[in-house]
């Protein structure tokens, strides 16, 4: 299947297609520009949900329950399920495929785990496009799901419309997620696992943290579920969707489309120039002897790593 064919069968929603196009963003693939530049002007129209948390707060379950939801709705949805840290796991624990089979052979849902493998920048460059391609094949909702709460897991989350936080108790309390930044990058927090113990202080724990955070233009509710059971979910959706609605009112969704696709832009291209730089840098070691003897300054090197970079 050449670079047309394959932007063709993405546009026409051929899962096979789907996948392979996704299989290219991980190896960063020789005709990923190509192909991307075929689908980004049939972008843009798919609401994105991230969804982020520790390992076995159930974020599996939830979006298992919110895909539900969504097709009840008449939606097609997509969900992506990207692992930051490794190559081998395939994507935020195989099990996914498992939780998910009630969805299985539902043509209106599309199920992929993914792993960073080739992608120059790992997953804050690789999701993004993938989550493209879904929404060229005309997906109308895609989760994200991503496993922990570390800088990678925010920047995934930033790459979606609205972020959600899932946390359950005893599994992890929300200081560690003020240390990772996540409390300012979510949207909609959801303490999971609500029929067990603690999680009424987990939430309180939670409400009292964002009180006393920066004031934002929305108030992220902290909502209460047992995704196992079903219960709470359908108020987890309506928020979610609040959040997306008052953004597209107000521009904010806008405005923050095209400051994530700008920061994209930038990290490619930093990106790719550090690759040329470091290629420079094999064919001609010098520098490196020139900088340990002190014959030239950082400042001096990285003018010359800048002169040689473009010269390739």
């Amino acid at each position: 299947m050449d670079v047309a064919e394959l932007v063709d069968g993405v546009l026409a929603g051929e899962r096979r297609a789907v996948a392979r196009a996704i299989s290219a963003v991980e190896d960063d693939a020789p005709e990923l520009a190509e192909l991307s530049a075929g689908i980004y002007p049939e972008t843009g129209r798919a609401a994105t949900i991230g969804l982020t948390g520790a390992p076995g707060v159930g974020k599996s379950t939830l979006a298992g329950e919110l895909v539900r939801i969504a097709r009840a709705a008449d939606l097609r949805a997509a969900v992506l399920a990207v692992d930051p840290t490794s190559p081998y796991t395939g994507g935020a624990l195989l099990g996914d495929r498992v939780r998910m089979q009630d969805h299985a052979v539902d043509p209106g849902v599309f199920i992929r785990s993914m792993a960073t493998r080739g992608h120059l920048g790992g997953m804050a460059l690789a999701a993004p496009e993938a989550v493209r391609i879904l929404d060229a094949a005309g997906y109308d909702v895609i989760f994200v799901e991503t496993v922990g709460v570390g800088q990678a897991e925010v920047d995934v989350a930033a790459a979606t419309d609205t972020a959600v936080v899932v946390m359950a108790p005893g599994m992890g309390d929300a200081v560690q997620m003020a240390k990772a930044g996540i409390l300012e990058a979510a949207d909609v927090f959801v303490v999971n696992k609500a029929d067990r113990d603690g999680a009424p202080d987990v939430a309180k724990e939670l409400r009292q943290m964002l009180h006393m955070g920066a004031a934002r233009d929305w108030d992220p509710p902290v909502l209460m579920a047992t995704s196992a059971k079903a219960e709470g979910v359908e108020e987890v959706w309506a928020a979610i969707r609040e959040h997306r609605d008052g953004a597209e009112a107000s521009g904010a969704l806008t405005a923050k489309r095209r400051a994530r696709l700008l920061r994209e832009a930038e990290s490619l291209a930093a990106e790719r120039f550090r690759v040329k730089a470091a290629t420079a840098l094999e064919h001609d070691p010098t520098l490196g002897d020139d900088l340990a003897e002190r014959r030239i300054d950082p400042y001096a090197a990285a003018q010359e790593l800048l002169r040689r970079a473009r010269g390739n």
